[in-house]
């Protein structure tokens, strides 16, 4: 690469967990898969002092625990390009300090000004270390790029979301801002507009015409862990449907867009957002449903209930698992119900996506018109990551009797192919300016203003129920009754893709 795609990566919060797991090993694999060009330097950002060989240390010990590859000469080249500083987040004079650190590389390495922040920090300085880096001048683009990656959350709810909006675009423009959605990195995820927008047999059907429903299913077998303090002030509804889930039902259900340019693919997210039917105080009651796991016996082991777990408060009414169901309100998608659920402790950890397709419209080979073994689109994104087909075929022998059966693809028959981390994929299309996979600000808040009446809803209204259910189950048995087919419920997915069935194993 040329001079001007040489750049500096900077990472706020470099001593922390997500830096040595995540971060540091997506940069390590571009640069032995020979994406990143030959000048380049990271700079480690965090309270802690370390020098920067105290450091590289550290990260040779997370590469050897965390990366695909452990070759020793690769790593010890990589670490000589990482350094280190330490700084006082809410302190001017640490990022005029960062700011002399980083005039120095650029001299000494050949490096253009181009610079890339990422904030691996707690949320609660997102809007702190933007305003210090424009105060310092950090944000100039003059001579150069500069961008910023925000982890989510985005906020804890509308309003500070709307506070955080305000704080950043005062001193960045909207282009600069990247809030990253590890879930959109991954394959599965972005192969969701290619099986829509490159298959000629799935576009024609894509439509209430065909639809009967959309279901999104995001499970984990395991509970909070160690983050039981920070999950009891977030659960299910913050933590995984106001990002990860939303961005993929708007994936699911967008327009074509007019060319494969970021922001004509993000302007048909937003106009999913725009579309999505407000909640009333009823639909709260009716079409939304919280749960938290309990104690239970789990392979002949005991399973902690939520509020047995460190950190968790005892009187908790965070819930663990969030189920809804909701309308897109357009041309294509109209009457067609969305149903989206997500939970902790489940039987098996999955993400997928399906498509319910309506019953044929003259009944030949059944007696009544109802969807439970109607033809199936599974589009799996974790584990066993693939594509299933369920239709009806034939039974050998007299008469018509009817069975579905599978037609699956899965990713790993593509053994030839390395697929690239989530991380490692975005942080690349970061250092490109690549767009299309992050989330754009009113993206954030149209999200926060759909949830908000189920989040006030359900903090203040002693009549909605927080339903119990053990660990190791697929949720409360009530989740049923939001489908509202009484011959329907959800599917239960294993963790293998073409198997289904309430009795999968942890």
């Amino acid at each position: 690469m040329e001079h001007n795609k040489s750049f500096i990566y900077v990472i706020f919060g470099a001593s922390g967990d997500l830096a040595k797991r995540k971060l540091i090993p997506a940069l390590y694999s571009l640069y032995v898969n020979n994406l990143l060009p030959n000048n380049f330097a990271i700079i480690g950002v965090s309270r802690t002092n370390y020098t920067d060989n105290e450091y590289r240390n550290k990260m040779r010990e997370a590469l050897g625990k965390f990366n695909e590859t452990n070759n020793t000469a690769e790593i010890e080249a990589f670490t000589h390009k990482l350094f280190y500083k330490s700084l006082i987040y809410d302190n001017s004079k640490s990022y005029n300090q960062l700011a002399l650190r980083m005039g120095i590389l650029q001299r000494e390495y050949n490096i253009s000004t181009n610079t890339l922040y990422y904030l691996s920090t707690p949320p609660d300085l997102y809007g702190t270390i933007p305003q210090y880096l424009a105060t310092a001048g950090l944000n100039d683009q003059t001579t150069g790029w500069k961008r910023i990656i925000i982890e989510k959350p985005f906020g804890y709810d509308l309003e500070s979301a709307l506070k955080l909006k305000d704080e950043l675009l005062k001193d960045w423009k909207e282009e600069q801002l990247y809030r990253i959605d590890h879930y959109l990195g991954k394959e599965t995820v972005q192969n969701l507009l290619v099986t829509r927008f490159s298959n000629g047999i799935f576009e024609p059907l894509w439509n209430n015409n065909f639809i009967h429903h959309v279901e999104v299913t995001s499970s984990e077998s395991i509970g909070v862990e160690q983050r039981g303090g920070y999950y009891d002030n977030s659960g299910a509804l913050r933590d995984m449907v106001q990002n990860h889930l939303l961005q993929v039902v708007a994936l699911t259900a967008m327009e074509p867009p007019a060319s494969l340019e970021p922001s004509s693919i993000r302007n048909e997210i937003y106009k999913v957002f725009q579309s999505l039917r407000p909640f009333s105080s009823d639909d709260v009651k009716t079409n939304t449903l919280r749960g938290q796991y309990t104690a239970s016996t789990l392979k002949k082991e005991k399973a902690l209930g939520y509020r047995e777990e460190e950190g968790v408060n005892m009187q908790s009414t965070t819930e663990t698992y969030a189920a809804l169901k909701f309308y897109i309100d357009n041309w294509r998608w109209g009457g067609v119900p969305f149903y989206v659920r997500t939970g902790k402790r489940l039987p098996t950890r999955v993400t997928e996506v399906v498509i319910h397709f309506k019953p044929t419209p003259h009944f030949l080979f059944s007696n009544h018109a109802n969807c439970s073994s109607c033809n199936q689109l599974v589009i799996r994104i974790q584990p066993d990551e693939g594509v299933l087909l369920k239709f009806g075929m034939k039974i050998p022998g007299s008469g018509f009797d009817v069975q579905n059966v599978n037609m699956d693809f899965h990713y790993s028959d593509l053994t030839n192919q390395r697929i690239p981390s989530a991380y490692e994929r975005l942080i690349f299309d970061s250092i490109k300016g690549d767009t299309t996979l992050f989330a754009r600000t009113e993206e954030i808040i149209a999200a926060w203003k759909f949830l908000s009446p189920v989040l006030d809803a359900w903090k203040n209204n002693p009549d909605i129920p927080l339903y119990g259910y053990p660990a190791g189950t697929w949720g409360p048995e009530k989740a049923d009754d939001l489908i509202e087919n009484k011959d329907m419920t959800w599917r239960y997915p294993c963790k293998n893709l073409s198997d289904d069935g309430i009795y999968c194993e942890l």
